[in-house]
């Protein structure tokens, strides 16, 4: 799958800050096994830019392409085959169901987008250290372990991209490592499209295309 983005600009920025970054106002394309970095500080439209991506919000000017159709033309229903079968999202807000534990918010995106078999989810949470808190509610879970959720959350679906706004937020550098090479892994097996949006340079992310937003 191609994901282009050509002349993009938030409604809310100055047409200047197309000079400064070398996202908004540029033509950019991606495919199938690249791995972008984008470096946005805050205040930048990170944040801005993977809702952009996911069809969230529609507040700019320019065009997002999915496999050369522009994205403002892609239906209810074509935007929600888009997110069931071709692009998975990391949000920044975890938005989990607080009164359902960690497993059950796991297995209804399971089912919702079957991929893995349910194993996986455990093999997943052993591996970054939550498979001790899948039977609790999300609500009394800390901020690190529902981050790590979310994250195994977003690689239980068929996709062929990968969106991430700061993924590792409320992570430590061990633990960001094991979510990151988990990623790498899921990723690589689908030869999919990463676009990683963080405040600074992710150190152990071996991008192929590193941006300046």
């Amino acid at each position: 799958m191609t994901l282009e983005i050509q002349n993009l600009l938030p409604v809310y920025f100055e047409e200047e800050r197309k000079s400064t970054s070398e996202i908004w106002g540029k033509e950019r394309s991606f495919s199938n096994g690249d791995l972008v970095n984008i470096v946005a500080p805050s205040g930048t439209g990170k944040t801005s830019l993977i809702h952009f991506l996911y069809k969230m919000r529609e507040s700019y000017s320019g065009t997002v392409l999915y496999d050369d159709k522009p994205l403002q033309q892609f239906s209810r229903e074509e935007t929600a085959a888009l997110r069931k079968d071709h692009v998975s999202i990391i949000l920044q807000d975890m938005r989990l169901f607080e009164e359902q534990t960690i497993l059950e918010n796991l297995e209804i995106k399971r089912q919702l987008s079957p991929y893995h078999p349910q194993e996986r989810i455990i093999e997943m949470a052993r591996r970054l250290g939550v498979d001790h808190r899948l039977n609790a509610l999300a609500k009394n879970c800390s901020y690190g372990e529902q981050q790590r959720s979310v994250i195994i959350r977003a690689l239980l679906q068929p996709f062929d991209v990968l969106l991430m706004d700061e993924p590792f937020s409320h992570l430590d550098n061990a633990n960001s490592k094991k979510a990151t090479e988990l990623i790498l892994e899921e990723t690589a097996h689908r030869k999919a499209l990463v676009i990683f949006a963080e405040l600074e340079k992710a150190g152990s992310f071996p991008a192929t295309h590193l941006y300046h937003l």
